[in-house]
């Protein structure tokens, strides 16, 4: 079944909202949310603020986890009667990690038209900050918040040769990253938080390095992991070699030994002295 977006019908527009600035709205979702005839919100108490912001006067309509299956009948209830209907949630883009895929695939099964608007979403200028292969990942959303299933997970996910995007709560975030740690082993991350807040901060380094600095963690958290990049048979490549190749990945010379030396089961002065021809 195709759609034709822009065709005058009813439809279901989903618009990103500003996950901290709210200057980073953009024209296009103010255009929009003028224009439909009714919003539904994951929070209302955060969209009469951006309303208010933009002078925008429309029926706003409570819709959240814990009532859009009941609610998502009322948007194509809207959309039935000719109404264009705008969900925004909390901050961000509905549907990820956020209420709104519910009523999406409800609009698109009764044959009505989903317009998602491009605009603000927190891992993606995660990613890009992060220092860390932005060429082939896993957006992942929210590990579960019970331990023993979290360990699964990542157990899961430990193999994985490309780029891992985690959500975060604030209160969870420090035993996430052990995890990590625990799991992946020693792999470089990334922690953003605050993103596009004043308090916006970047951490960056391996798991030690980033516990030693995130003390009493506040705000949402996008933690970005490196693809697992373990060579399976040692024999396949010299030692001089493997340095190198973690150097390209972004390791300090002193990482990428410490690494090859830990892999290797090796003594680390042995690699060093490999690398350097012998010498000291």
């Amino acid at each position: 079944m195709s759609q034709k977006s822009y065709n005058n019908s009813p439809s279901l527009y989903i618009i990103p909202t500003p996950i901290g600035n709210i200057e980073d709205m953009t024209i296009r979702g103010i255009k929009i949310l003028r224009s439909v005839d009714y919003i539904f919100s994951e929070d209302t108490r955060e969209t009469i603020k951006l309303l208010k912001k933009y002078a925008i006067k429309k029926p706003l309509i409570p819709y959240h986890k814990f009532n859009e299956d009941k609610v998502q009948n009322d948007i194509i209830n809207k959309l039935s009667n000719g109404n264009s209907v705008a969900l925004v949630s909390d901050r961000g883009t509905p549907c990820i990690s956020d209420p709104g895929y519910v009523a999406s695939y409800n609009a698109i099964k009764k044959g009505y038209n989903v317009i998602s608007l491009p605009g603000p979403t927190a891992f993606v200028p995660a990613l890009v900050m992060s220092g860390i292969n932005p060429n082939n990942f896993l957006f992942y959303g929210f590990l579960d918040s019970k331990k023993t299933r979290k360990e699964k997970q990542l157990e899961e996910l430990k193999s994985l040769k490309y780029t891992i995007i985690f959500y975060e709560s604030p209160y969870r975030v420090i035993e996430t990253i052990n995890l990590i740690k625990e799991i992946f082993g020693d792999r470089n991350l990334c922690v953003s938080r605050e993103i596009s807040k004043k308090y916006e901060e970047i951490y960056r380094g391996t798991p030690d390095d980033i516990l030693k600095e995130l003390i009493d963690p506040k705000g949402e958290f996008v933690i970005i992991v490196e693809g697992e990049k373990k060579l399976e048979n040692y024999d396949d490549i010299d030692i001089v070699d493997q340095v190198n190749l973690f150097i390209e990945q972004g390791l300090t010379k002193k990482e990428a030994i410490k690494k090859v030396s830990k892999l290797r089961k090796i003594e680390k002065n042995i690699v060093y002295m490999k690398y350097n021809g012998g010498k000291e």
